[in-house]
Protein backbone atom coordinates (compact mmCIF):
# COMPACT_ATOMS: atom_id res chain seq x y z
CA UNK A 1 0.00 0.00 0.00
CA UNK A 2 1.28 3.45 -0.84
CA UNK A 3 1.32 6.68 1.10
CA UNK A 4 -0.49 9.90 0.30
CA UNK A 5 2.84 11.43 -0.69
CA UNK A 6 3.46 8.65 -3.22
CA UNK A 7 -0.06 9.16 -4.60
CA UNK A 8 0.59 12.87 -5.05
CA UNK A 9 3.97 12.27 -6.67
CA UNK A 10 2.46 9.88 -9.21
CA UNK A 11 -0.41 12.27 -9.86
CA UNK A 12 1.83 15.31 -10.41
CA UNK A 13 3.94 13.36 -12.93
CA UNK A 14 0.97 12.75 -15.22
CA UNK A 15 0.65 14.67 -18.48
CA UNK A 16 -1.34 17.95 -18.30
CA UNK A 17 -4.56 17.08 -20.14
CA UNK A 18 -6.88 19.03 -17.81
CA UNK A 19 -8.78 22.14 -18.90
CA UNK A 20 -10.15 24.56 -16.31
CA UNK A 21 -11.83 27.77 -17.40
CA UNK A 22 -9.79 28.17 -20.57
CA UNK A 23 -6.46 26.99 -19.13
CA UNK A 24 -4.63 23.73 -19.79
CA UNK A 25 -3.16 22.66 -16.45
CA UNK A 26 -1.41 19.84 -14.65
CA UNK A 27 -2.61 17.98 -11.61
CA UNK A 28 -0.52 20.22 -9.38
CA UNK A 29 -2.90 23.10 -10.09
CA UNK A 30 -4.00 24.68 -6.80
CA UNK A 31 -7.68 24.34 -7.70
CA UNK A 32 -7.36 20.55 -7.47
CA UNK A 33 -5.65 20.60 -4.07
CA UNK A 34 -8.86 20.23 -2.04
CA UNK A 35 -9.87 17.04 -3.85
CA UNK A 36 -6.36 15.63 -3.57
CA UNK A 37 -6.44 16.30 0.17
CA UNK A 38 -9.72 14.39 0.38
CA UNK A 39 -8.38 11.30 -1.40
CA UNK A 40 -5.16 11.45 0.63
CA UNK A 41 -7.23 10.57 3.71
CA UNK A 42 -7.72 7.05 2.28
CA UNK A 43 -3.96 6.50 2.43
CA UNK A 44 -3.27 8.29 5.71
CA UNK A 45 -6.01 6.35 7.52
CA UNK A 46 -4.28 3.01 6.99
CA UNK A 47 -2.09 3.66 10.05
CA UNK A 48 -4.91 5.26 12.07
CA UNK A 49 -6.04 2.98 14.96
CA UNK A 50 -9.63 4.17 14.45
CA UNK A 51 -9.69 2.44 11.06
CA UNK A 52 -7.94 -0.76 12.10
CA UNK A 53 -9.53 -3.77 10.35
CA UNK A 54 -11.75 -1.44 8.33
CA UNK A 55 -9.59 0.19 5.70
CA UNK A 56 -7.51 -2.88 4.88
CA UNK A 57 -8.53 -6.29 3.56
CA UNK A 58 -6.95 -9.51 2.34
CA UNK A 59 -6.80 -9.81 -1.44
CA UNK A 60 -8.64 -12.92 -2.64
CA UNK A 61 -6.22 -13.27 -5.56
CA UNK A 62 -2.83 -12.72 -3.86
CA UNK A 63 -3.48 -13.06 -0.13
CA UNK A 64 -1.74 -9.73 0.41
CA UNK A 65 -3.03 -7.00 2.72
CA UNK A 66 -4.53 -4.29 0.52
CA UNK A 67 -6.47 -1.07 0.84
CA UNK A 68 -10.19 -1.86 1.03
CA UNK A 69 -10.77 0.73 -1.69
CA UNK A 70 -9.20 -1.81 -4.09
CA UNK A 71 -10.93 -4.92 -2.72
CA UNK A 72 -13.44 -7.24 -4.40
CA UNK A 73 -16.13 -8.14 -1.83
CA UNK A 74 -16.04 -11.84 -0.97
CA UNK A 75 -18.39 -11.99 2.02
CA UNK A 76 -21.19 -10.27 3.90
CA UNK A 77 -18.53 -9.00 6.30
CA UNK A 78 -16.71 -7.32 3.40
CA UNK A 79 -19.84 -5.41 2.42
CA UNK A 80 -20.51 -4.39 6.02
CA UNK A 81 -16.93 -3.21 6.55
CA UNK A 82 -16.99 -1.25 3.29
CA UNK A 83 -20.14 0.52 4.44
CA UNK A 84 -18.82 1.18 7.96
CA UNK A 85 -15.45 2.39 6.63
CA UNK A 86 -17.16 4.76 4.22
CA UNK A 87 -19.39 6.29 6.89
CA UNK A 88 -16.51 6.80 9.31
CA UNK A 89 -13.91 8.17 6.89
CA UNK A 90 -16.37 10.60 5.30
CA UNK A 91 -16.77 12.29 8.69
CA UNK A 92 -13.22 13.55 8.21
CA UNK A 93 -13.66 14.82 4.65
CA UNK A 94 -16.97 16.63 4.90
CA UNK A 95 -19.12 13.99 3.23
CA UNK A 96 -17.35 12.38 0.23
CA UNK A 97 -14.18 10.34 -0.18
CA UNK A 98 -13.98 10.01 -4.03
CA UNK A 99 -12.61 6.43 -4.14
CA UNK A 100 -15.92 4.55 -4.06
CA UNK A 101 -16.60 4.93 -7.79
CA UNK A 102 -13.48 3.06 -8.81
CA UNK A 103 -13.89 0.10 -6.48
CA UNK A 104 -17.63 -0.12 -7.22
CA UNK A 105 -16.85 -0.36 -10.95
CA UNK A 106 -14.20 -3.01 -10.28
CA UNK A 107 -16.65 -5.16 -8.32
CA UNK A 108 -19.17 -4.95 -11.15
CA UNK A 109 -16.50 -5.84 -13.72
CA UNK A 110 -15.39 -8.87 -11.70
CA UNK A 111 -18.84 -10.37 -12.36
CA UNK A 112 -19.58 -9.18 -15.89
CA UNK A 113 -16.18 -10.06 -17.35
CA UNK A 114 -16.56 -13.60 -16.00
CA UNK A 115 -20.02 -13.94 -17.56
CA UNK A 116 -18.93 -12.37 -20.83
CA UNK A 117 -15.86 -14.59 -21.14
CA UNK A 118 -17.88 -17.75 -20.52
CA UNK A 119 -20.46 -16.77 -23.15
CA UNK A 120 -18.23 -15.22 -25.83
CA UNK A 121 -14.93 -17.05 -25.24
CA UNK A 122 -13.12 -13.71 -25.38
CA UNK A 123 -10.58 -13.43 -22.54
CA UNK A 124 -12.29 -10.54 -20.75
CA UNK A 125 -12.02 -12.02 -17.27
CA UNK A 126 -8.41 -13.05 -17.77
CA UNK A 127 -7.57 -9.46 -18.69
CA UNK A 128 -9.56 -8.14 -15.76
CA UNK A 129 -7.85 -10.37 -13.20
CA UNK A 130 -4.43 -9.33 -14.46
CA UNK A 131 -5.49 -5.68 -14.27
CA UNK A 132 -7.01 -6.20 -10.81
CA UNK A 133 -3.74 -7.59 -9.49
CA UNK A 134 -1.92 -4.46 -10.71
CA UNK A 135 -4.73 -2.27 -9.34
CA UNK A 136 -4.40 -3.76 -5.88
CA UNK A 137 -0.60 -3.89 -5.87
CA UNK A 138 -0.36 -0.23 -6.88
CA UNK A 139 -3.18 0.86 -4.49
CA UNK A 140 -4.72 2.60 -7.48
CA UNK A 141 -7.07 5.58 -7.29
CA UNK A 142 -9.71 5.14 -9.97
CA UNK A 143 -12.91 6.82 -11.05
CA UNK A 144 -15.81 5.41 -13.04
CA UNK A 145 -16.89 7.14 -16.24
CA UNK A 146 -20.43 5.95 -16.88
CA UNK A 147 -22.85 8.77 -17.76
CA UNK A 148 -23.05 9.57 -21.49
CA UNK A 149 -24.28 12.93 -22.84
CA UNK A 150 -27.41 11.02 -24.09
CA UNK A 151 -28.58 13.71 -26.53
CA UNK A 152 -32.32 13.51 -27.17
CA UNK A 153 -33.63 11.59 -24.15
CA UNK A 154 -36.61 10.31 -26.12
CA UNK A 155 -34.30 8.41 -28.49
CA UNK A 156 -32.13 5.34 -27.98
CA UNK A 157 -28.36 5.47 -28.60
CA UNK A 158 -28.58 4.12 -32.16
CA UNK A 159 -31.40 6.59 -32.99
CA UNK A 160 -29.48 9.77 -32.12
CA UNK A 161 -28.75 12.30 -34.88
CA UNK A 162 -25.15 12.17 -33.67
CA UNK A 163 -24.19 8.57 -32.80
CA UNK A 164 -21.29 9.81 -30.64
CA UNK A 165 -23.65 11.13 -27.94
CA UNK A 166 -23.15 7.72 -26.35
CA UNK A 167 -19.55 6.55 -26.18
CA UNK A 168 -18.97 3.80 -28.75
CA UNK A 169 -16.46 1.67 -30.56
CA UNK A 170 -15.74 3.13 -34.01
CA UNK A 171 -13.08 0.64 -35.06
CA UNK A 172 -12.00 -2.87 -34.15
CA UNK A 173 -8.32 -3.64 -34.68
CA UNK A 174 -6.35 -6.81 -34.16
CA UNK A 175 -4.54 -5.25 -31.19
CA UNK A 176 -7.42 -3.26 -29.68
CA UNK A 177 -10.34 -0.90 -30.29
CA UNK A 178 -10.83 2.79 -31.07
CA UNK A 179 -13.53 4.66 -29.14
CA UNK A 180 -15.20 8.02 -29.55
CA UNK A 181 -17.55 9.93 -27.25
CA UNK A 182 -17.71 11.63 -23.90
CA UNK A 183 -18.79 11.06 -20.32
CA UNK A 184 -20.44 13.74 -18.13
CA UNK A 185 -20.48 14.30 -14.35
CA UNK A 186 -17.37 12.21 -13.70
CA UNK A 187 -16.35 12.91 -10.13
CA UNK A 188 -12.60 12.92 -9.36
CA UNK A 189 -11.40 12.11 -12.89
CA UNK A 190 -8.79 14.89 -12.73
CA UNK A 191 -7.31 13.49 -9.52
CA UNK A 192 -7.59 9.78 -10.37
CA UNK A 193 -4.77 7.67 -11.72
CA UNK A 194 -7.10 5.47 -13.78
CA UNK A 195 -10.44 5.99 -15.53
CA UNK A 196 -12.73 2.96 -15.75
CA UNK A 197 -15.36 3.27 -18.47
CA UNK A 198 -18.71 1.46 -18.41
CA UNK A 199 -21.95 1.74 -20.39
CA UNK A 200 -24.75 3.83 -18.93
CA UNK A 201 -27.90 1.87 -19.81
CA UNK A 202 -29.45 -1.31 -21.14
CA UNK A 203 -28.80 -1.77 -24.84
CA UNK A 204 -30.57 -3.43 -27.79
CA UNK A 205 -29.13 -5.71 -30.50
CA UNK A 206 -28.67 -2.64 -32.74
CA UNK A 207 -26.37 -1.12 -30.10
CA UNK A 208 -23.51 -3.60 -29.69
CA UNK A 209 -20.96 -0.87 -30.47
CA UNK A 210 -22.01 0.93 -27.27
CA UNK A 211 -21.34 -2.13 -25.08
CA UNK A 212 -17.79 -1.09 -24.30
CA UNK A 213 -15.77 -1.08 -21.09
CA UNK A 214 -12.10 -0.44 -20.52
CA UNK A 215 -9.59 1.15 -18.15
CA UNK A 216 -6.93 3.70 -19.05
CA UNK A 217 -4.60 6.10 -17.23
CA UNK A 218 -6.17 9.51 -16.74
CA UNK A 219 -3.62 11.15 -19.04
CA UNK A 220 -4.04 8.69 -21.94
CA UNK A 221 -3.49 10.04 -25.45
CA UNK A 222 -6.66 11.54 -26.93
CA UNK A 223 -8.40 11.91 -23.54
CA UNK A 224 -9.31 15.44 -22.42
CA UNK A 225 -10.64 16.30 -18.97
CA UNK A 226 -12.75 19.47 -18.93
CA UNK A 227 -12.88 20.17 -15.24
CA UNK A 228 -15.03 22.13 -12.81
CA UNK A 229 -13.18 22.43 -9.52
CA UNK A 230 -15.06 23.71 -6.48
CA UNK A 231 -13.46 24.61 -3.17
CA UNK A 232 -14.43 26.21 0.10
CA UNK A 233 -14.03 29.98 0.29
CA UNK A 234 -10.47 30.94 1.13
CA UNK A 235 -9.91 31.38 4.86
CA UNK A 236 -7.49 33.90 6.29
CA UNK A 237 -8.14 33.95 10.04
CA UNK A 238 -10.15 30.81 10.80
CA UNK A 239 -8.45 27.77 9.22
CA UNK A 240 -10.24 24.48 9.82
CA UNK A 241 -10.33 20.94 8.38
CA UNK A 242 -13.57 21.61 6.46
CA UNK A 243 -11.84 24.43 4.61
CA UNK A 244 -9.17 22.14 3.16
CA UNK A 245 -11.41 19.87 1.09
CA UNK A 246 -12.87 20.36 -2.37
CA UNK A 247 -14.78 18.73 -5.20
CA UNK A 248 -13.81 18.18 -8.82
CA UNK A 249 -16.28 17.22 -11.57
CA UNK A 250 -15.33 16.45 -15.14
CA UNK A 251 -16.52 16.03 -18.67
CA UNK A 252 -14.21 13.36 -20.08
CA UNK A 253 -13.79 13.49 -23.86
CA UNK A 254 -12.50 10.51 -25.84
CA UNK A 255 -11.33 11.84 -29.19
CA UNK A 256 -10.81 8.68 -31.30
CA UNK A 257 -8.86 6.96 -28.54
CA UNK A 258 -7.04 3.66 -29.09
CA UNK A 259 -7.46 1.11 -26.28
CA UNK A 260 -5.13 -1.92 -26.38
CA UNK A 261 -6.72 -5.33 -25.93
CA UNK A 262 -5.25 -5.92 -22.48
CA UNK A 263 -7.26 -2.97 -21.17
CA UNK A 264 -10.55 -3.86 -22.89
CA UNK A 265 -13.16 -5.61 -20.70
CA UNK A 266 -16.06 -5.36 -23.19
CA UNK A 267 -15.21 -4.70 -26.81
CA UNK A 268 -18.52 -3.78 -28.44
CA UNK A 269 -18.60 -6.91 -30.60
CA UNK A 270 -21.74 -8.46 -32.07
CA UNK A 271 -24.03 -9.84 -29.39
CA UNK A 272 -22.36 -8.04 -26.47
CA UNK A 273 -25.13 -5.49 -25.90
CA UNK A 274 -26.59 -7.65 -23.09
CA UNK A 275 -23.37 -7.39 -21.07
CA UNK A 276 -23.38 -3.60 -21.42
CA UNK A 277 -26.75 -3.36 -19.72
CA UNK A 278 -25.81 -5.76 -16.95
CA UNK A 279 -22.60 -3.86 -16.27
CA UNK A 280 -24.43 -0.52 -16.12
CA UNK A 281 -26.91 -1.95 -13.64
CA UNK A 282 -24.30 -3.64 -11.43
CA UNK A 283 -22.07 -0.58 -11.13
CA UNK A 284 -25.11 1.47 -10.10
CA UNK A 285 -26.04 -1.20 -7.55
CA UNK A 286 -22.61 -1.27 -5.91
CA UNK A 287 -22.46 2.51 -5.91
CA UNK A 288 -25.87 2.80 -4.27
CA UNK A 289 -24.67 0.45 -1.58
CA UNK A 290 -21.69 2.75 -1.06
CA UNK A 291 -24.18 5.60 -0.67
CA UNK A 292 -25.63 3.82 2.35
CA UNK A 293 -22.30 4.63 3.97
CA UNK A 294 -21.49 8.12 2.70
CA UNK A 295 -24.99 9.58 2.85
CA UNK A 296 -25.52 8.71 6.53
CA UNK A 297 -22.14 10.33 7.07
CA UNK A 298 -23.34 13.50 5.32
CA UNK A 299 -26.45 13.49 7.49
CA UNK A 300 -24.28 12.99 10.59
CA UNK A 301 -22.39 16.14 9.63
CA UNK A 302 -25.53 18.20 8.98
CA UNK A 303 -27.01 16.88 12.22
CA UNK A 304 -23.88 17.96 14.09
CA UNK A 305 -24.04 21.46 12.61
CA UNK A 306 -27.76 21.69 13.38
CA UNK A 307 -27.33 20.60 17.00
CA UNK A 308 -24.31 22.84 17.57
CA UNK A 309 -25.89 25.99 16.14
CA UNK A 310 -28.98 25.28 18.25
CA UNK A 311 -26.82 24.91 21.35
CA UNK A 312 -25.00 28.18 20.61
CA UNK A 313 -28.35 29.92 20.14
CA UNK A 314 -29.72 28.50 23.39
CA UNK A 315 -32.57 26.52 21.81
CA UNK A 316 -31.24 22.96 21.65
CA UNK A 317 -33.71 21.69 24.25
CA UNK A 318 -36.80 23.22 22.62
CA UNK A 319 -39.37 20.72 21.37
CA UNK A 320 -39.41 21.88 17.74
CA UNK A 321 -35.61 21.65 17.61
CA UNK A 322 -35.59 18.20 19.16
CA UNK A 323 -38.14 17.06 16.59
CA UNK A 324 -35.98 18.31 13.72
CA UNK A 325 -32.89 16.58 15.13
CA UNK A 326 -34.87 13.35 15.49
CA UNK A 327 -35.84 13.63 11.81
CA UNK A 328 -32.18 13.89 10.80
CA UNK A 329 -31.22 10.93 12.98
CA UNK A 330 -34.02 8.88 11.43
CA UNK A 331 -32.84 9.58 7.89
CA UNK A 332 -29.23 8.68 8.67
CA UNK A 333 -30.03 5.44 10.45
CA UNK A 334 -32.74 4.25 8.05
CA UNK A 335 -30.39 4.71 5.08
CA UNK A 336 -27.61 2.97 6.99
CA UNK A 337 -29.97 0.16 7.99
CA UNK A 338 -30.85 -0.34 4.32
CA UNK A 339 -27.18 -0.90 3.56
CA UNK A 340 -26.83 -3.38 6.41
CA UNK A 341 -29.89 -5.28 5.18
CA UNK A 342 -28.51 -5.23 1.62
CA UNK A 343 -25.30 -6.82 2.89
CA UNK A 344 -26.99 -9.51 4.98
CA UNK A 345 -29.32 -10.40 2.10
CA UNK A 346 -26.50 -10.34 -0.46
CA UNK A 347 -25.95 -13.25 -2.86
CA UNK A 348 -22.67 -14.74 -4.02
CA UNK A 349 -22.08 -14.74 -7.78
CA UNK A 350 -20.54 -17.78 -9.44
CA UNK A 351 -17.28 -15.84 -9.75
CA UNK A 352 -17.17 -15.41 -5.94
CA UNK A 353 -18.11 -11.72 -5.73
CA UNK A 354 -20.87 -10.73 -3.31
CA UNK A 355 -23.82 -8.82 -4.80
CA UNK A 356 -25.76 -6.65 -2.30
CA UNK A 357 -29.53 -6.94 -2.32
CA UNK A 358 -30.89 -4.62 -5.04
CA UNK A 359 -34.13 -3.71 -3.26
CA UNK A 360 -32.49 -2.49 -0.07
CA UNK A 361 -29.73 -0.66 -1.97
CA UNK A 362 -32.27 1.24 -4.05
CA UNK A 363 -34.73 2.10 -1.28
CA UNK A 364 -31.81 3.32 0.86
CA UNK A 365 -30.44 5.52 -1.92
CA UNK A 366 -33.92 6.84 -2.74
CA UNK A 367 -34.58 7.74 0.88
CA UNK A 368 -31.25 9.57 1.09
CA UNK A 369 -31.77 11.56 -2.10
CA UNK A 370 -35.39 12.41 -1.33
CA UNK A 371 -34.42 13.88 2.04
CA UNK A 372 -31.21 15.73 1.24
CA UNK A 373 -32.76 19.14 0.54
CA UNK A 374 -34.96 18.70 3.59
CA UNK A 375 -31.81 18.21 5.68
CA UNK A 376 -30.36 21.44 4.27
CA UNK A 377 -33.67 23.18 4.95
CA UNK A 378 -33.50 22.02 8.57
CA UNK A 379 -29.97 23.41 8.95
CA UNK A 380 -30.95 26.70 7.30
CA UNK A 381 -34.02 26.97 9.53
CA UNK A 382 -32.05 26.44 12.74
CA UNK A 383 -29.16 28.66 11.63
CA UNK A 384 -31.24 31.69 10.68
CA UNK A 385 -30.06 34.23 8.11
CA UNK A 386 -26.51 34.73 9.36
CA UNK A 387 -24.84 32.14 7.06
CA UNK A 388 -25.86 34.38 4.15
CA UNK A 389 -25.08 37.73 5.77
CA UNK A 390 -22.00 36.93 7.85
CA UNK A 391 -19.42 39.75 7.80
CA UNK A 392 -16.10 39.01 6.15
CA UNK A 393 -13.16 37.74 8.17
CA UNK A 394 -11.07 40.89 7.88
CA UNK A 395 -13.89 42.92 9.40
CA UNK A 396 -14.57 40.45 12.20
CA UNK A 397 -10.89 40.23 13.16
CA UNK A 398 -10.14 43.94 12.75
CA UNK A 399 -8.24 45.01 15.86
CA UNK A 400 -9.22 48.68 15.83
CA UNK A 401 -12.91 49.56 15.81
CA UNK A 402 -15.10 47.27 13.66
CA UNK A 403 -13.74 43.93 14.94
CA UNK A 404 -14.50 44.47 18.64
CA UNK A 405 -17.99 45.73 17.79
CA UNK A 406 -18.76 42.71 15.59
CA UNK A 407 -17.44 40.38 18.26
CA UNK A 408 -19.78 42.05 20.75
CA UNK A 409 -22.86 41.80 18.56
CA UNK A 410 -22.37 38.28 17.21
CA UNK A 411 -22.63 36.83 20.71
CA UNK A 412 -25.16 34.11 21.43
CA UNK A 413 -25.06 32.28 24.76
CA UNK A 414 -22.84 34.10 27.22
CA UNK A 415 -20.51 31.15 27.78
CA UNK A 416 -19.78 30.63 24.06
CA UNK A 417 -16.80 32.70 22.81
CA UNK A 418 -17.64 35.07 19.97
CA UNK A 419 -14.84 33.58 17.87
CA UNK A 420 -16.37 30.09 18.15
CA UNK A 421 -19.72 31.47 17.03
CA UNK A 422 -18.02 33.07 14.03
CA UNK A 423 -16.11 29.86 13.17
CA UNK A 424 -19.32 27.86 13.16
CA UNK A 425 -21.24 30.35 11.03
CA UNK A 426 -18.30 30.66 8.66
CA UNK A 427 -18.53 26.92 8.05
CA UNK A 428 -22.33 27.04 7.77
CA UNK A 429 -21.90 29.73 5.13
CA UNK A 430 -19.73 27.32 3.13
CA UNK A 431 -22.29 24.53 3.48
CA UNK A 432 -25.38 26.58 2.64
CA UNK A 433 -24.24 29.57 0.56
CA UNK A 434 -21.17 28.64 -1.49
CA UNK A 435 -20.43 27.26 -4.93
CA UNK A 436 -19.27 23.93 -3.53
CA UNK A 437 -22.32 23.80 -1.27
CA UNK A 438 -24.50 23.98 -4.37
CA UNK A 439 -22.51 21.27 -6.12
CA UNK A 440 -22.79 18.96 -3.12
CA UNK A 441 -26.55 19.53 -2.84
CA UNK A 442 -27.10 18.49 -6.47
CA UNK A 443 -24.87 15.45 -5.90
CA UNK A 444 -26.99 14.57 -2.87
CA UNK A 445 -29.98 14.14 -5.18
CA UNK A 446 -28.47 12.82 -8.42
CA UNK A 447 -25.20 11.13 -7.41
CA UNK A 448 -25.34 7.38 -7.91
CA UNK A 449 -28.42 7.70 -10.10
CA UNK A 450 -31.30 10.16 -10.22
CA UNK A 451 -34.37 9.34 -8.08
CA UNK A 452 -36.36 8.10 -11.09
CA UNK A 453 -33.73 5.41 -11.65
CA UNK A 454 -34.20 4.10 -8.13
CA UNK A 455 -37.97 4.12 -8.73
CA UNK A 456 -37.52 2.03 -11.88
CA UNK A 457 -35.25 -0.46 -10.09
CA UNK A 458 -37.61 -0.73 -7.11
CA UNK A 459 -40.76 -1.24 -9.17
CA UNK A 460 -39.13 -3.80 -11.47
CA UNK A 461 -38.08 -5.99 -8.56
CA UNK A 462 -40.95 -5.61 -6.11
CA UNK A 463 -43.76 -8.17 -6.19
CA UNK A 464 -46.77 -5.86 -6.25
CA UNK A 465 -49.12 -8.62 -7.47
CA UNK A 466 -48.59 -10.63 -4.28
CA UNK A 467 -49.54 -7.53 -2.26
CA UNK A 468 -52.72 -7.21 -4.30
CA UNK A 469 -53.46 -10.86 -3.50
CA UNK A 470 -53.09 -10.06 0.21
CA UNK A 471 -55.52 -7.15 -0.20
CA UNK A 472 -58.03 -9.40 -2.01
CA UNK A 473 -57.80 -12.04 0.72
CA UNK A 474 -58.35 -9.51 3.51
CA UNK A 475 -61.24 -7.90 1.62
CA UNK A 476 -62.88 -11.23 0.87
CA UNK A 477 -62.47 -10.89 -2.90
CA UNK A 478 -62.32 -14.14 -4.87
CA UNK A 479 -61.05 -14.27 -8.43
CA UNK A 480 -63.63 -15.78 -10.77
Amino acid sequence: MKTSEQYKEQLYNMKPNIYINGEQVGRDDSRLAGSITTISKTFDSVKDPEFKDLITAESHITGDTINRFTHIHQSVEDLLKKQDMTRQICHYTGGCIFRCMGVDAMNALSIITARAESMTERPYNQRFLKYLKEWQTNDTVGCCAQTDPKGDRSLRPHQQADPDLYLRVIEHREDGIVVRGAKHHITAAAVAEEIIVTPTRFLTPEEDEYAVSFAIPGDWDGVYLVTRASNMKQRENVPCPAGTFGDVENTVIFDDVFIPNERVFLGGYEGEHQFGGWLALLFALYHRHSYTGCKPSSTDILLGYSALVSEYNGIEDKKHVQSKLADLISVAELVYASGIAAAYKATKDDCGTMIPDPMFCNVGRKHAGKNYYHELETLADLSGGLPATLPFEKDFFDEEKIGPLLQKYIKRKADIPAEDVYKLYRTLSDVLCSSIGGVISIAGVHGGGSPVMEDIAILKQYDIDSRKSIAKYLAGITDK
